[in-house]
């Protein structure tokens, strides 16, 4: 596979605020919070839906039909197009989006397979390729399938490892933005006794598949249990051997053994932001560690830019780019009508700038330049 660079763009550039990061709280002013749509559709309140639950599909439907309205009134909806990179997670937005819909859909989800041959696979609404630059063919293939794209149409983009960071291509380095985030934030808390071979022996241990029964496979939950074993709260060897055997089921479990603890490990320094998380997990907070989450936005703006002139291998390994082929596709589908919606599962903490950052000019990650790359 070879790429090029195809000039400087943001996600706004076809997106607008039609942006909505993890906690369902959209960029457009003009749209209602999950909050006020949960209340208006009978969901739990207090709750944040994420896209394998039924409630996402309700909620980011409402959205989408409110969207519609503000750029074509009196438009309704009748059918959705998904581009995501997972079968799994963004499969199932996709069946919830069209279960409470009652829409007519089609999805594509990519990624690049440099190691195997160009292939396209069908499994009932899911057009599965292993190129990003299929995304062009799949268009064409709604046609065929006289699936009409127009103002009734909604086309749902996400954004991490598809719009931007694509699956296969690039994604490495918003993994990387991840990990710095974490690493950044159990050194600071650490200070002298942040041990850098320990930190990157837990991370790699626990971030794997087999683990996530008991971190739920969230960052948030990983971060603070490396820096409880960081701080000597608990030993890895202990607590593998426990989660192994079934004995500690899951996060609620770990972080419950520290409170009970609380005492002890106020003679480390880390009290309050233990107080911090354990206030955010009783809560119901899906991103109970805001520290972490702060210093992610930091490491991910920081992987954005980039100029057209940097050799292309170079970019993918150390840049976030956005993905030339979505850009592309966007910008037909537009053309055609159709309304554009980006959604994200990145923490809106690791997404957008605080008041004091917004203060100083920093931008949601939907509003930052960086270099579109593409297949040639």
């Amino acid at each position: 596979m070879r790429f090029r660079t195809y000039g400087t763009a943001t996600l706004s550039e076809f997106l607008g605020d039609n942006v909505a990061y993890r906690n369902l709280v959209p960029a457009d002013p003009r749209l209602p919070p999950v909050a006020a749509l949960c209340a208006e559709l009978g969901l739990e309140s207090g709750t944040i839906p994420r896209k394998a639950e039924p409630a996402y599909g309700r909620v980011v439907t409402e959205l989408l039909r409110r969207a519609r309205q503000l750029e074509r009134p009196g438009v309704e909806i009748g059918q959705l197009v998904y581009v995501g990179d997972s079968a799994h997670n963004d499969g199932l937005a996709f069946a919830n989006l069209l279960a409470a819909s009652g829409w007519a859909g089609w999805a594509f989800i990519g990624r690049d397979s440099p190691e195997q041959a160009p292939e396209v696979k069908i499994e009932d609404e899911l057009y599965l390729a292993n190129r990003w630059s299929a995304l062009l063919a799949f268009l064409a293939f709604l046609d065929y399938e006289g699936f009409v794209v127009d103002e009734r149409t909604a086309v749902v983009l996400d954004l991490d490892k598809t719009a931007i960071g694509a699956r296969g291509r690039n994604d490495a380095v918003i993994d990387a933005a991840r990990v710095e985030g974490v690493q950044h934030t159990v050194a600071d808390l650490l200070g002298d006794g942040f041990d850098q071979a320990s930190f990157q022996t837990a991370y790699a241990e626990l971030n794997q598949p087999a683990y996530h029964p008991f971190t739920t496979d969230n960052q948030d939950y990983l971060a603070y249990i490396c820096l409880m074993l960081g701080a000597g709260m608990v030993a890895l060897p202990a607590m593998v051997d426990e989660v192994q055997e079934g004995r500690l089921a899951d996060f609620g479990a770990f972080i419950a053994r520290i409170q009970a603890r609380r005492d002890e490990l106020a003679r480390t320094g880390l009290a309050l932001i233990h107080d911090e998380v354990w206030a955010c997990v009783q809560a119901g907070d899906p991103t109970p560690f805001k520290a972490f989450r702060y210093n992610e936005y930091l490491t991910t703006v920081a992987r954005f830019g980039g100029t057209d002139g940097t050799p292309v291998e170079h970019l993918l390994r150390d840049q976030i780019v956005l993905t030339q082929e979505v850009r592309q596709a966007a910008a037909a589908l537009r053309a055609r009508g159709a309304l554009l919606f980006g959604i994200s599962d990145k923490p809106d903490e690791a997404s957008l700038p605080n008041a004091r950052q917004a203060e100083e000019g920093m931008l949601a990650l939907h509003h930052l330049p960086t270099v579109a790359v593409g297949e040639t």
